[in-house]
């Protein structure tokens, strides 16, 4: 029991209370930032209900495989932005990453080699399930797979930096949408995502890119001082504050207008209960950011960046319960 307690403190807060003892499965859920993997299986999840919902085939294990392999993607993604940061030196023990949680190699967690070799383990287990696919399925698949290893390797890694040009946030939209939505329908279906589908990539991906602009408004001024020109650099805070919002409102008006149309069945209305928490975070949004940490706040100096993945949750639960009534309920309009 006390093992499932760290392992949920660890899944809720990317953080295990120092009064606590580390055990092997708490280290490697901080080394590869859990925390945030429901995104990312989220978007597995819409994938694979979309092509349950139009196929006339539908393979379960590649869905089950798909949704698999890209959580070990996004695990991937994290180890390779906290190597690349710290071995150009954005990451040290002052910058914002080393203070909200332990940064793998920063903490002692674990060493720089064995942090490659941690990436290149998950690296290579994703190439069987890509192989596997690219055998059972096709060769489109591939496409999916290395436009989404692209965009993972050089968001931080020289020479290109995307996020030090303003192409992370812009790159993690297509990532959480397009390709990961698409290409889980496509292994799911047997056959590319229709028109419909990829409109229905666009909603989620809008709150996932709202959760990297809040965390990036929270380290304006560190990124700033280092060079790092993502979104909120470029436009200022009050401007990528208003960003955010607009992004989290066109959430439900995409939604409302797949519904309107017919594009998808009218249970993923079910996203306006997320509207009071929606509220919550626009206030957060609205008021001056508090100069010191409410009580056990988990992962101060972050603030934005966490009130945009409280939403992200709910909404993007939400949005999968619709999915899921309406292969059970079908109602459109």
């Amino acid at each position: 029991m006390s093992l499932l307690a760290n392992w949920r403190e660890v899944i809720e807060t990317a953080n295990l209370s120092p009064d606590k003892e580390m055990d092997p499965v708490s280290r490697w859920l901080i080394i590869t930032r859990a925390a945030v993997f429901t995104m990312t299986a989220t978007s597995g999840l819409i994938g694979g209900l979309l092509a349950v919902a139009i196929a006339t085939q539908v393979n379960w294990l590649n869905f089950a495989l798909a949704v698999i392999g890209l959580v070990i993607a996004h695990a991937s993604n994290n180890m390779i932005n906290d190597y690349f940061d710290l071995e150009s030196g954005v990451d040290t023990d002052e910058y914002a990453r080393a203070q909200y949680a332990p940064h793998p190699v920063l903490s002692g967690m674990i060493s720089k080699r064995g942090l490659q070799a941690a990436i290149l383990v998950v690296n290579l287990l994703d190439a069987v399930i890509l192989l596997y696919f690219v055998l059972t399925v096709g060769w489109p698949v591939i496409i999916f797979a290395l436009l989404g290893l692209f965009i993972s390797v050089f968001y931080v890694a020289p020479p290109i930096k995307l996020k030090h040009h303003g192409l992370g946030e812009p790159g993690v939209f297509l990532v959480w949408g397009p390709l990961m939505i698409g290409g889980t329908y496509y292994v799911t279906a047997g056959a590319l995502p229709p028109l419909g589908v990829w409109l229905a990539c666009l909603p989620y991906a809008l709150v996932v890119t709202t959760v990297l602009i809040g965390k990036h408004i929270d380290k304006i001024e560190a990124d700033r001082e280092k060079g790092i020109r993502t979104i909120p650099v470029i436009l200022g805070v009050q401007a990528s504050l208003w960003l955010n919002m607009g992004m989290m409102v066109g959430y439900y008006l995409v939604i409302l207008a797949l519904a309107l149309t017919g594009t998808l069945g009218l249970w993923v209305l079910l996203v306006v209960f997320s509207l009071p928490r929606l509220w919550q975070v626009i206030k957060i949004y609205r008021d001056p950011r508090p100069s010191e940490p409410p009580p056990d706040y988990p992962v101060w100096p972050l603030w934005y960046v966490s009130a945009a993945f409280h939403h992200n949750k709910l909404a993007g639960g939400l949005f999968v319960l619709g999915l899921i009534l309406n292969l059970i309920i079908p109602a459109t309009l």
